[in-house]
């Protein structure tokens, strides 16, 4: 397993748990959903990787480049580090080990 896989698995994991906390805390359905479908389509990408196959980078990259904006975004306008910044943070480190291991694919 590389770098790109755990950090796929992590934070698609993180958007799962953050998605029901933030039901649990404001009562915000959108977060719950949007958590749980972002979160198990990057675990899927995960296990895709697993595989070894390109489509789960791509999948991930995706997925991970619509987070990194909609919370960034949302940091912008809030200004609070939790959640909005720490997963804007995460979602780049994710989005960085991904697209490293795509551009490995390609040279091979």
């Amino acid at each position: 397993m590389n770098f790109a896989i755990g950090a796929t698995f992590t934070y698609g994991i993180l958007s799962i748990i953050g998605g029901i906390i933030g039901y649990i805390q404001a009562g915000s359905k959108v977060s719950l959903f949007s958590g749980i479908i972002s979160g198990i389509l990057l675990v899927c990408a995960g296990i895709i990787q697993l595989q070894g196959q390109v489509w789960g980078l791509i999948l991930a990259s995706i997925i991970t480049s619509v987070l990194v904006v909609v919370f960034a975004l949302r940091f912008q306008k809030t200004r609070k580090l939790m959640p909005a910044g720490l997963m804007t943070v995460l979602g780049i480190v994710t989005l960085v080990f991904v697209v490293s291991q795509a551009f490995k694919y390609q040279a091979n």
